[in-house]
């Protein structure tokens, strides 16, 4: 069943969360580190009349990160910038060789692992990603295209990351999760911290504040980074609204529950938002920052998908997520809106 909630904690945050790590704000940091990654470079965002209409809104831009970092998602800057800081913090040598040695692990969907395989690679370190069954073959040849090791692990996601986590404290390797949970915030922390470059360059072109925010969330990093940086940018003002698939329903669950807690549902065509348990930084932040939590079907994700292909705009149910919401009508929102979306990642055959 869709759901549309109002966040009961907006301003302040989820009760006895004192002290709570939110995400980062600073996006200079960011903008440093990933500039010593060679593929780095901003990505546009445009306007759609012909969504705007489809939607009754006044005007969409969409921050389009499918060429991002040749990685084909946003999700190229955040495992990116945290080996970027690594080898940073390492402090001698040649950039290609800093981190040699060194390995990193972590549990994927598929653009997470590219991130995370790329971001090895150019600072001379190694990368092995597990994938649950459910992730399409076609993602695995191209982590190894990125030099990784890939590991088939468990029956979602959850399950490979125990996997990953198993075997980089068996090994002495680097867990570099992009989700965070109690005992394990660092490298998550930092992931979130890399989305803020997109954040940024979305404040910087769009000029005007938009009056709503749509963000398709999975473990919420995405979500979390740019309603942070938005609040910090435009105070109080964009209604900012997260958005779910109705088979994964982690963070309005845990919203309602007022804690973080696990969630259970079919697997979701949103493949990459298909996350059972959300992060709890991420968590934090949203509960802190957003407005509102939807879920979407998956018949409304797709329904999504040739509108967005007809605007150039091609993407994934996952990709497009938030779109599919403002599409729909789902979000509520009315004439004369002006509404900033992400489009995540580009189509799985692009």
């Amino acid at each position: 069943m869709v759901e549309i909630m109002s966040n009961p904690y907006r301003g302040e945050g989820l009760p006895g969360r004192t002290g709570a790590l939110h995400p980062s704000g600073d996006a200079g940091a960011v903008a440093r580190l990933l500039a010593l990654c060679p593929a780095h470079g901003e990505t546009p965002l445009t306007q759609s009349p012909a969504l705007a209409r489809a939607a009754g809104v006044g005007a969409v831009w969409i921050k389009d990160e499918r060429g991002r970092m040749g990685l084909g998602s946003f999700k190229a800057l955040g495992a990116a910038y945290c080996i970027a800081h690594d080898a940073d913090q390492v402090g001698t040598g040649p950039w290609e060789h800093r981190l040699q040695g060194r390995t990193y692990a972590t549990a994927s969907a598929g653009n997470h692992g590219m991130s995370v395989a790329a971001g090895a690679r150019v600072f001379g370190a190694h990368a092995v990603i597990y994938l649950a069954g459910t992730v399409p073959d076609a993602f695995a040849a191209r982590l190894r295209a990125q030099g990784a090791r890939v590991v088939r692990a468990g029956a979602d996601y959850e399950a490979s990351m125990r996997a990953a986590a198993a075997d980089a404290d068996a090994n002495g390797w680097t867990l570099l999760s992009d989700s965070t949970w109690e005992g394990m915030t660092g490298p998550g922390y930092r992931v979130m911290e890399g989305y803020l470059q997109m954040a940024a360059e979305a404040a910087a072109q769009i000029g005007a504040a938009p009056t709503h925010i749509l963000l398709q969330a999975g473990v919420g990093g995405l979500a979390a980074a740019v309603a942070g940086y938005a609040r910090q940018v435009w105070g109080a003002g964009p209604r900012i609204v997260v958005v779910e698939p109705e088979a994964a329903p982690a963070l309005i669950e845990s919203i309602r529950a007022g804690r973080l807690v696990d969630t259970q549902g079919p697997v979701s065509a949103m493949g990459r938002l298909d996350c059972k348990t959300g992060s709890m930084v991420a968590l934090d932040g949203l509960a802190r920052d957003a407005d509102v939590f939807v879920t979407i079907t998956e018949a409304e994700a797709e329904a999504a998908m040739a509108p967005l292909a007809a605007a150039g705009l091609a993407t994934t149910p996952s990709g497009g997520a938030g779109l599919a919401a403002l599409l729909s009508g789902v979000a509520g929102i009315g004439a004369g809106a002006r509404v900033l979306c992400f489009l995540s990642e580009g189509p799985e055959d692009g």
